[in-house]
């Protein structure tokens, strides 16, 4: 099971606490546009181009396990919350045992007319990368997988 953690707790918990680490699940190119600071990326979900729709990324428990250790405490983010809390409880059925979902992720969670119900990572103004850090990109830890 995995827990529930708002973007400026987990903002809180990255900078001040050892241990933790920020893996965003959004494409590679959503990644690119902007990011956590530190972030590692390892999409959950990517471009199907056959059908212009997402499909599930066969790779991403491998890439995951291969690079994040399970002793860490996870905060997993996307754009809103809803890829991210697939993704925790895919890892929290795979045996991580501190993960969190962030909700709101990156640009904020929306109820059915528009009105945000989360502020997101980036409208709170918290540190913002465009470029990963060395090491941190879905093609360098594909490649360490």
């Amino acid at each position: 099971m995995h827990e529930e953690i708002t973007p400026p707790d987990a903002y809180q918990l990255l900078s001040e606490s050892q241990g933790y680490c920020y893996l965003d699940v959004r494409t590679v190119e959503e990644f690119q546009a902007g990011h956590p600071v530190g972030a590692v990326n390892v999409p959950v979900v990517e471009p199907d181009l056959a059908t212009g729709g997402m499909t599930p990324n066969p790779d991403f428990l491998r890439v995951v396990q291969a690079n994040v250790d399970r002793s860490l405490h996870v905060i997993v983010g996307c754009k809103s919350g809803g890829r991210s809390a697939m993704a925790a409880k895919m890892l929290s059925e795979a045996g991580y045992q501190n993960v969190s979902n962030m909700v709101g992720g990156f640009h904020g969670a929306h109820d059915p007319s528009g009105q945000v119900v989360q502020a997101g990572w980036a409208a709170l103004s918290l540190p913002v990368a465009e470029t990963p850090a060395d090491g941190a990109s879905y093609d360098d830890l594909r490649a360490r997988a």
